[in-house]
């Protein structure tokens, strides 16, 4: 399946979530899309419920379904919690990194400006969404970016102390990837549990 592009809202509406950011149409419609939308009663099964958590993770960090599997069967065999440690991996995800420091307003367009070789780490350019950042690297803009009106508009009055793992350097348009995040930091509404248990099936 290729990555999804169409309405956002429809996703959002989908979860019940603002998986995307700000989303005026749930305050209007907070129910699922679709004709019977309003109306649905009938009970979610116990698979439904862990199958749409792994649908949401995929959504918000905009992963396809072969590149998810993979992190989670990295995960698996890594130490640790595995479904902290592959939300950890996602953050770790270049274009998440780039979202998170302000420098694109969605993943979206924060992939957008990877693949189109706006960004560096440590200094060299970088336009793989999915490199992994590691502990004490730098990501920053192009030095020929820096100009850009959708990064200035996307930086102005952002709160970088929002994400304790990431150290911004406003004078370099640069940011510090310090360590990897802990669960408790990490925003996303997710239930990464029920993702374990649903491959674990």
């Amino acid at each position: 399946m290729a990555r999804y592009t169409g309405p956002k809202s429809r996703i959002a509406r989908k979860f019940g979530e603002a998986i995307f950011g700000a989303d005026k149409v749930l305050s209007k419609k907070n129910y699922p899309p679709g004709q019977h939308g309003n109306n649905r009663r009938r009970k979610t099964s116990e698979y439904g419920i862990m199958l749409a958590e792994k649908q949401k993770a995929k959504y918000t960090y905009g992963v396809l379904e072969k590149q998810f599997r993979n992190m989670f069967e990295k995960a698996a065999s890594a130490s640790g919690i595995t479904g902290e440690v592959l939300l950890q991996s996602l953050e770790s995800r270049l274009d998440n990194v780039v979202f998170r420091l302000g420098i694109a307003p969605t993943r979206a367009a924060a992939r957008q400006l990877v693949g189109h070789k706006h960004i560096t780490v440590d200094g060299k350019v970088v336009n793989i969404p999915s490199y992994s950042v590691k502990a004490g690297q730098i990501v920053g803009v192009r030095e020929r970016s820096k100009s850009l009106e959708v990064i200035a508009d996307s930086l102005a009055g952002f709160n970088h102390s929002k994400y304790p793992w990431l150290e911004w350097d406003e004078n370099a348009k640069a940011g510090k990837f310090l360590h990897t995040p802990e669960r408790a930091d990490i925003p996303e509404n997710i239930k990464e549990h029920l993702i374990v248990e649903l491959y674990s099936k």
